[in-house]
């Protein structure tokens, strides 16, 4: 039985543009052991499936001086000052021999051979890197825009034009070296994230009968390993406090600005802040399970899904670059068979090649895509992919599910009514005394009172479940019955008033627990799933972006669902829906509203989020069901990040639709130049440079987006 072929990542360094990482993708998979390979180009990396090895991986990009490192290989990445690396060098002191030829010229002429020789010596100086390539790739009948600026240059060489041909060198190595910049720039987001955690971690291990404390590897760490952190200290690992007390920035993980308090059996993950006290954390997961490493997996991953408008901008390029290379020829053919002098036309038809470079327009779509997600990632927002970023602005309905969505999905006390002489206090005391030993969400939320109102917690003894019903216990020696008003009818008399009080409640959407002493009925509480303080102001700023339509789509009864739609202003509720009658109401919107966007938990909702046009999770942090089930999910359970998202989703649209007319409309102003005749190279290389940095610069805007 054949073995299955390995599948290798592997970090890039100074892979410097996307026509580049195309080349260096079919070079890789043109090695005999290799049975795939594919390049994210925003994250830097290669995905290999065959046995290779690093060196042979690197012999694939010497073209562009790529270098290839093991993806799990922590290598802190040397920056490079802009003025050190080689290829700026270069032009550097290609500039310095176009001036001294300029110089040269004044003094002596243009047809004075020390000027021309200084021109040839910034071609042959500053062209190095351009012709090496543009050679390689005229052997192969490959067509790159290197190989257009080689024809160009050698071609205004021959025609004399040597003043011309130095200075579209070096312009064309300014513009290279702003475009990796630039590009570079974009993918900090990413590096940003893998520096979150740190590398190393302090680890307690036993060693005999006493414990000792090592700095390791974390990728030396296990599963159970206790890990020590100091205050101010990074944690590294994800883990389950076992000892100590802190208050812990969660920022990079889940964008929560304030500082959450962990004590013993609290989850902390890796990169997050200790601020405060020290702590001792169980390791729950291997470095590469982390909760930050499935992030950054993620992010990379979205960056590497092409959206719609980039496939459609890499189909255009694949027949743009012929079709200019097509019209410099006629260009240059034409027009002297009927007027003449063939240099004129020559050299018009050169500077239609270079002018045509692809260059703004193959960078036009991936540098806003590889920003937007990166800033979005830096937001606490996960995006799964440049498609589902893309979907996201032509949104135009949302559907809500409501537990734990519009709602903080945890019950709490909303009312506490009694029908004698006792206080609230007591009848809460005397209910959370009976309610003490159950595990129903509903004793939760009067525990949670009775605490938050620093009430002394009494004594139950002889405590009874009845199931379905409540449950009994004696408490301050009287026998107190907790239950549902009609289990509770059967035990004490309830009088018409009572049922008004209660049927307010339930109108009001409340879950109603009415409690007897002995054979009277003392009081009711009423309780409540608590709508989030951020919901109102959310649907507002919704509507502020044009969102058509609004819908909450939930299980719960249907007064309980339209006492929270007419606190938030809703007017489409559906209640009472399982989750197939769920994935239904999401197909109707679809015929109704064309694109829509489901917002739930990633858990019960799973069928919903996967019919919508785009699926929003409400995911705290290390919530693997949101990560995954998702395509887009909202890290600190933070609703206020979904306008947010919405918002920076259209204006990467807008940016990708400048970029594209950007790149084609100075191109073409450039073109009909031609028809005077007065398109020179000088002219062209402004106009392919001016393209590619306006993209560029437009897309990098993106960073700025904040929530």
């Amino acid at each position: 039985m054949a073995a299955t072929p390995t599948k290798q990542e592997y970090r890039l360094q100074n892979l410097s543009c996307a026509s580049c990482a195309a080349k260096f993708e079919k070079n890789v998979k043109a090695i005999p052991e290799v049975q795939d390979a594919q390049v994210n180009f925003g994250a830097s990396k290669i995905t290999v499936v065959g046995s290779i090895s690093v060196n042979q991986i690197e012999e694939a990009g010497a073209f562009d001086g790529i270098k290839v490192t093991q993806s799990v290989a922590r290598t802190l990445e040397k920056s490079t000052p802009f003025y050190r690396k080689k290829e700026n060098v270069l032009a550097g002191i290609s500039l310095f021999f176009v001036i001294l030829g300029y110089l040269l010229v004044n003094m002596r002429g243009e047809t004075n051979p020390l000027p021309i020789t200084m021109f040839i010596l910034a071609i042959l100086v500053g062209g190095v890197g351009i012709f090496k390539t543009g050679f390689r790739n005229l052997a192969r009948f490959e067509f790159d825009m290197k190989t257009l600026m080689t024809i160009a240059i050698i071609g205004a060489a021959i025609i004399g034009e040597w003043e011309e041909a130095a200075v579209v060198v070096f312009l064309f190595a300014v513009s290279e070296a702003l475009e990796a910049y630039s590009m570079d720039k974009a993918r900090q987001s990413i590096r940003q994230l893998m520096d979150i955690a740190p590398p190393t971690a302090i680890i307690k291990r036993a060693h005999g009968e006493h414990f000792h404390e090592i700095e390791l590897p974390t990728e030396e760490i296990q599963i159970g390993d206790i890990l020590i952190v100091k205050p101010g200290q990074k944690i590294a690992m994800d883990g389950i406090v076992i000892s100590g007390l802190s208050a812990v920035n969660q920022a990079a993980i889940t964008g929560e600005s304030i500082p959450v308090n962990k004590t013993v059996n609290d989850e902390v993950f890796a990169g997050t802040l200790n601020e405060e006290g020290a702590l001792e954390v169980r390791v729950t997961k291997r470095v590469e399970d982390t909760t930050i490493a499935k992030i950054i997996h993620l992010v990379e991953e979205a960056q590497a899904e092409k959206a719609p408008s980039q496939q459609f901008v890499d189909r255009f390029a694949k027949y743009y670059t012929p079709a200019i290379m097509i019209i410099a020829f006629l260009v240059a053919i034409i027009p002297p068979l009927f007027v003449g002098d063939w240099q004129h036309w020559i050299y018009q038809g050169l500077a239609v090649l270079v002018v045509g470079c692809p260059c703004a327009l193959v960078v036009s779509t991936p540098v806003a895509i590889v920003t937007a997600i990166g800033n979005a990632a830096r937001q606490g927002v996960l995006i799964k992919g440049g498609v589902y970023l893309e979907q996201l602005g032509h949104i135009e309905a949302v559907a809500f599910d409501k537990t734990g969505t519009l709602t903080k999905g945890q019950p709490a006390v909303t009312d506490i009514l009694t029908t004698d002489e006792r206080s609230e206090d007591y009848l809460l005391q005397l209910v959370a005394a009976v309610e003490k030993q159950s595990q129903h969400p509903l004793a939760k939320a009067i525990l949670n009172t009775l605490h938050n109102k620093n009430l002394q917690e009494l004594v139950p003894t002889d405590f009874q479940s009845v199931t379905g019903k409540g449950a009994y216990a004696t408490v301050d020696s009287q026998r107190i019955y907790v239950g549902s008003l009609k289990w509770v009818a059967t035990l004490a008399s309830v009088d018409k008033n009572i049922e008004n009080k209660v049927k307010k409640l339930q109108d009001q959407g409340k879950t109603v627990v009415a409690v007897v002493s002995n054979d009277q009925l003392i009081g009711l509480i009423g309780i409540a799933d608590q709508l989030r303080q951020e919901s109102k102001d959310v649907l507002h700023k919704l509507n502020a972006l044009k969102v058509k339509h609004m819908v909450m789509l939930t299980g719960d009864a249907e007064p309980t669902a339209q006492a929270i739609a007419t606190t938030l202003k809703m007017t489409d509720v559906r209640a009472s829906l399982l989750p197939e009658e769920k994935l239904m109401a999401i197909k109707d919107l679809r015929a109704q509203f064309g694109a829509v966007a489901m917002v739930g938990d990633g858990v019960n909702d799973a069928p919903a989020l996967a019919t919508a046009n785009v699926g929003i999770a409400m995911g705290g942090a290390g919530t693997d069901a949101a990560l995954e089930t998702a395509d887009i999910a909202l890290m600190g359970d933070d609703l206020t990040k979904l306008p947010y998202t919405i918002g920076l989703s259209r204006k990467t649209l807008r940016i990708i639709k400048e970029n594209i007319i950007f790149a084609l409309a100075l191109k073409l102003i450039a073109l009909l130049l031609v028809i005077p005749g007065w398109l020179t190279l000088w002219i062209a290389i402004f106009a392919d440079m001016g393209a590619t940095l306006l993209v560029v610069f437009n897309s990098l805007r993106l960073i700025r987006t904040k929530k």
